[in-house]
């Protein structure tokens, strides 16, 4: 699907290393809600693929990896750790269950992240941060955040500070409901619910967070052909 701002953000630039700091945090939002089962061997394998490809791309990188249910809004798996030492997921680490606390976990992230950040001393600190949301659906049940509030989070990490927000789900409405808290739309995208779907959707997100590390886009924005890859995106109007 073509829109504007899609083909604004997805600009390459020509950044020179010596202009922009290599250091680059990613931190990764994971939904294992009980809807995540159907493709739960996929999401292992796909974030698995993910973080080696991301291991594999020159530049000192960064990761915290948290996952979200009801049961455990925000559970840390590892917070800062650089990207050779982050452990790949499990069957035995990543357990689909419970109900969708979506804005919850957002807002936590952030909020963590925040934190974190404030810890390090400053010339320790990554210049540039990276937030990667994966879900399946809806937001059904949080209680510590509203729309409201993540919205008005994420305005000022990616007007004030440079965030870069991007959102997968496998939920049509899910990707209005992130339109609608300030998301850009260039870093959204839905893809297909099935093996194919999820490996290609975090396939693409690697690949256009390798961009952004790199200085070869100043953005993380999806691509036409990234997302001629997803029959769901030809559902989004």
């Amino acid at each position: 699907m073509s829109h504007p701002l899609c083909e604004d953000a997805g600009m390459k630039t020509k950044t020179s290393s010596s202009a922009r700091n290599d250091y680059v945090h990613i931190a990764v939002i994971l939904d294992r809600t009980g809807s995540m089962e159907s493709i739960r061997d996929d999401i292992i394998g796909g974030f698995n693929a993910f973080l080696k490809k991301q291991q594999a791309e020159p530049g000192k990188a960064t990761m915290t990896l948290a996952q979200f249910d009801t049961q455990d809004p925000y559970e840390v798996l590892c917070t800062f750790k650089p990207l050779g030492e982050v452990p790949e997921l499990t069957l035995e680490t990543y357990v689909p269950r419970a109900g969708t606390p979506l804005l919850d976990a957002m807002g936590r992230g952030i909020n963590d992240l925040d934190e974190s950040l404030a810890k390090l001393p400053t010339k320790a600190r990554p210049d540039r941060i990276v937030m990667v949301i994966i879900t399946d659906g809806q937001e059904n049940s949080s209680r510590e955040f509203d729309k409201a509030q993540v919205e008005k989070m994420i305005k000022a990490k990616q007007e004030k500070s440079g965030w870069q927000f991007v959102f997968l789900s496998a939920d049509l409405a899910a990707i209005d409901d992130a339109v609608r808290t300030g998301i850009r739309f260039c870093s959204l995208m839905v893809f297909d619910k099935d093996a194919d779907g999820t490996a290609m959707a975090l396939s693409s997100a690697s690949e256009r967070v390798a961009d952004f590390r790199s200085g070869q886009s100043d953005t993380v924005a999806f691509t036409k052909e990234d997302r001629a890859r997803q029959k769901s995106e030809s559902k989004r109007v």
